[in-house]
């Protein structure tokens, strides 16, 4: 019942609001005793109570106050309430939503327990088009279990800083800025209800933090760039902090070149360098002590450059010669003497500060080349193979260095001190092998490198192709390398390194790389075992032996996965007629609306329904082969295998009803190390999801269930549960 004023405003009595679109029988609404219709504007109500499926629901509000309004503006955010069993009854995620303008806002928002936790949080976002675009999130949260003077009572402040921006290339093509920040106290993960259901955020062990911004100079080669770099591992609150990060950088150029080119290209036109150089300033330390350092002591900085020159040239027309020469400087501010003290007995460190320039520089020289061999098969195969084609790519290389260690350049010093059982003992250190970017290399190189690459394809017949035939990779890739130092005194031989590349199939790649080792091992005075120079061949044990080697893979399957298989199996039947929607009976009852929505099954012409599950499998699986323990009977290592195994799917039962999961197994525990498993349900205008851990020290639950328009966001129901890393959960 309704009254309309003179001034457009409406009385009513006995009236519904709703957000659902099916006007004449809505899924829900909220029964008005009375209330004021103020249109384009807002609605005042009197006492309300819900109703849900035409059944009244004992949930009502005294009164409501429901804006209309074209733009978005400012406003108060209803928290969520329940519990927890570690910190009691909450109310979370309430505060205040500011519309500052058109282009960025801001979210405050906290959470309060009845334990003594509490934490509050800022979440703003801002655009400007073909300008920028970001997200800005600051939480501070402070957890308190137990009770005060009990063993068990424990208080951690926490907080995380997340951070992005996107600069648009329109904006300005010269210069660059970008962020992904995602900074977090080591204890925040462990302590954030939404982290539980996150798999990602809740099983990562590193996170990372970078900002970059580039300029790069107009119509130049030269570029500059500055970055700031942030690595922290969660399980022991390590940093790693890089910054400032200063790079300049040239691109290559031909400074020979000429500018009027006349006859002929002359060879040291060929001739092309580059430039890189870097300084950078950092420190590794622990979360609790980086404010605490020194930015003269405990952090190390430095400058590095590096000059490249290259060039390549073609000769006896099948063979690509190529020379190069690099030339590596670096700067230090200080660099660190040892010597051994008399009276101490010991080995005493100075740091000593000043500027120091520590150099290196090598030249090569290579060839490579490629040969092709073709092969037709016998006649045995027919004329579906047309030809199998291999592709041998062999190369060899020789690069050249002095020895940095000499002490004509005083880049390696000498330290002779007394061990343990009083012998004097000598070795070679470099005061400035702790700094940044190293040190200059010790030792004479004189290295020869060879390498082969092959790889093999097969010409078949192919009705699907235009040409009538296609090419089948065999192998896509299959290389080895090695090296001899010429100047080495022991140990001349490198690793013997393979590689193998195959399309098994077209979205499908093996890929297996491994390193064969070419010494062999004796046991030392004190039993623990040491490579020898004898390499294996001159003892009857072959070229090398497998050290390391390892392969991933991942594959998804779904509903296609299988369908090639089905039509083949189909081709020979008779074709069936299109599926159709049996129209309803009009001698029943009609149905009411919710199962009206579900009821788009499809019939096909035998009058079963067509049962149609849309699903999906991803599995992630990786193993890895290496050096375990040392076999003293047969002077070996032990080959140890490593695995990992993680999955994740989803189903879609019905049209409205979904399920995914995604967990992962710990083969040395043989168990499921995590798992995280979310069902969501559609009732059209209502959404319902229930998400639950329940393997693992964080088994909980989280039930949610609301309206899906963002005019009623705050009708909603939130459960919550879980066991602490420190309770049983039952």
């Amino acid at each position: 019942q309704t009254k309309k004023m003179e001034n457009d405003e409406f009385y009513m009595k006995s009236g519904r609001y709703t957000t659902c679109d099916n006007h004449d029988h809505p899924h829900f609404y909220l029964q008005l005793t009375q209330a004021k219709v103020r249109p384009k504007k807002n609605i005042v109500t009197g006492p309300a109570y819900m109703v849900l499926a035409d059944v009244p629901l004992p949930l009502a509000i005294p009164f409501g106050f429901f804006p209309f309004t074209e733009k978005y503006s400012s406003g108060i955010i209803v928290p969520t309430f329940g519990d927890e069993l570690a910190r009691g009854f909450y109310l979370r995620d309430g505060g205040y939503y500011f519309a500052i303008n058109d282009y960025i806002d801001l979210a405050l928002t906290g959470e309060i327990y009845t334990k003594g936790s509490w934490g509050i949080n800022a979440r703003s976002a801002y655009i400007k088009r073909y300008k920028y675009s970001g997200n800005f999130d600051l939480s501070f949260i402070t957890t308190i279990t137990g009770d005060k003077g009990l063993p068990d009572y424990s208080k951690m402040k926490n907080f995380k800083i997340a951070w992005t921006h996107t600069q648009d290339t329109k904006n300005n093509p010269n210069m660059s800025l970008s962020a992904s920040v995602n900074f977090t106290t080591s204890g925040y993960t462990r302590n954030d209800l939404n982290s539980y259901y996150n798999s990602n955020s809740f099983t990562e062990n590193t996170k990372s933090s970078t900002v970059n911004m580039t300029y790069r100079i107009p119509n130049s080669s030269w570029s500059f760039s500055a970055t700031a770099n942030i690595t922290q591992r969660t399980q022991d609150s390590t940093l790693n902090v890089s910054f400032p990060n200063l790079t300049v950088s040239m691109g290559q150029i031909y400074p020979f070149k000429r500018k009027s080119v006349v006859g002929n290209e002359r060879w040291y036109e060929k001739i092309q360098m580059s430039y890189s150089g870097r300084f950078q300033n950092s420190i590794l330390t622990k979360q609790d002590q980086i404010l605490k350092s020194n930015l003269i002591k405990d952090w190390r900085n430095g400058m590095y450059h590096n000059i490249p020159i290259s060039a390549t040239f073609n000769v006896f027309k099948y063979l690509n010669l190529t020379a190069s020469f690099n030339f590596t400087d670096r700067m230090y501010t200080n660099k660190v003497m040892r010597e051994w003290d008399t009276q101490q007995s010991k080995i005493v460190q100075d740091t000593t500060y000043g500027f120091y320039n520590v150099f290196n520089y090598y030249g090569s020289l290579s060839a490579d080349t490629k040969l092709y061999g073709f092969y037709k098969p016998w006649k045995i195969f027919g004329d579906k193979v047309q030809a199998i084609r291999h592709i041998f790519t062999p190369s060899i290389s020789f690069s050249a260095a002095p020895d940095f260690s000499s002490p004509r350049y005083g880049f390696w010093k000498t330290l002779s001190y007394v061990n343990e059982r009083g012998e004097t003992m000598t070795e070679k250190y470099s005061p400035f092998s702790n700094g940044i970017f190293g040190t200059a290399p010790q030792g004479k190189q004189g290295t020869v490198s060879f390498s082969v690459s092959n790889n093999l394809e097969m010409k078949v017949k192919s009705d699907r192709d235009s040409t009538g035939v296609r090419k089948i990779s065999l192998i896509e890739n299959l290389s080895a390398n090695m090296s001899y130092n010429m100047a080495a005194d022991s140990m001349k031989w490198s690793n013997l390194n393979t590689s193998i590349l195959i399309k098994l199939t077209k979205g499908f790649n093996l890929q297996m790389s491994a390193t064969w080792d070419t010494y062999t091992y004796q046991l030392d005075s004190y039993g623990n075992p040491v490579r020898v120079n004898k390499p294996r061949w001159t003892v009857g044990k072959g070229l090398g032996r497998l050290s390391s080697t390892g392969t991933s893979f991942s594959y998804t399957f779904n509903n296609d996965t299988f369908k090639k298989k089905d039509k083949k199996k189909n081709d020979n039947k008779q074709p069936q007629p299109q599926p159709n929607t049996l129209p309803p009976d009009p001698n029943e009852e009609p149905e009411d609306d919710a199962a009206s929505e579900e009821s788009d099954t499809q019939f096909g012409a035998d009058g079963y329904a067509i049962w149609e599950v849309p699903w999906s499998l991803s599995i992630n699986y990786s193993v890895n082969y290496g050096y375990g323990s040392f076999n003293k009977k047969k002077m070996e290592y032990n080959g140890r295998f490593t695995q990992n195994l993680s999955f994740s799917g989803n189903i879609n039962f019905t049209k409205n009803w979904s399920f995914n999961f995604s967990a992962s197994y710990d083969f040395d525990a043989k168990k499921i190390a995590y798992m995280n498993c979310n069902i969501t349900r559609d009732l059209h205008c209502w959404s319902m999801s229930a998400s639950f851990v329940p393997v693992g020290p964080y088994k909980s639950y989280n039930f949610h269930i609301s309206v899906k328009s963002s005019l009623l966001q705050d009708l909603k129901y939130d459960k919550r549960g879980n066991s602490y890393s420190r309770l049983d959960w039952y």
